[in-house]
């Protein structure tokens, strides 16, 4: 894995967190795909049965971020923290999910738990893959609480009921995914 400049990881993550939070206000993810080479892998793990896993950027555009990100307008995924490692070229951001709904006492549902992303730059602001975490158990409680409580967006129970069905694109039985969870260059 080569080096990079730290200037240029820093200004990679500045535009990354720009475009993120551009997303956030628009409610439409999709435009992120621009970050990525068209080669590149998005994946996470979907519990103990599934991953999850899209290859190439229109896969990353019409999937991981069109499919997967549906029902979610509104949430927001402020970064906590991130972490630079400019000798191997890569990152990893630490993040809540907050939605813009709120419980009866005012506060926002939230997905409990510590949520992340780990990049690998490839040059030319673009990453080669990424590989998300969060708590899966905490992410389906609050779903039902919102779910109980009126709250979820009708968006976002469409997409439910499509996951429900089964068949998704980019979801695979544990470790038969078409590129491994564990990036090969890591």
């Amino acid at each position: 894995m080569p080096a990079f400049p730290r200037a240029e990881l820093e200004s990679m993550v500045e535009a990354w967190l720009q475009a993120n939070a551009d997303a956030e206000a628009t409610g439409d993810w999709t435009g992120l795909a621009g970050f990525y080479t068209p080669d590149a892998t998005y994946g996470w793990n979907y519990g103990p049965e599934h991953d999850f896993m899209a290859v190439g950027r229109d896969q990353i555009r019409e999937v991981a971020i069109g499919l997967e990100m549906g029902g979610l307008g509104g949430w927001t995924y402020p970064y906590q923290a991130i972490l630079i490692d400019d000798q191997k070229g890569q990152v990893v951001g630490f993040w809540r999910q907050i939605a813009d709904a709120t419980r009866a006492d005012g506060s926002h549902y939230e997905v409990a738990g510590i949520g992340g992303s780990w990049f690998r730059y490839a040059g030319d602001r673009q990453w080669a893959w990424q590989r998300d975490w969060f708590d899966y158990g905490n992410a389906a409680s609050v779903f039902l609480e919102m779910i109980r409580d009126g709250t979820l967006s009708d968006a976002m129970t469409r997409r439910m009921h499509r996951a429900v069905g089964g068949g998704q694109p980019g979801h695979y039985p544990l470790g038969g995914a078409p590129a491994p969870l564990w990036p090969p260059d890591r």
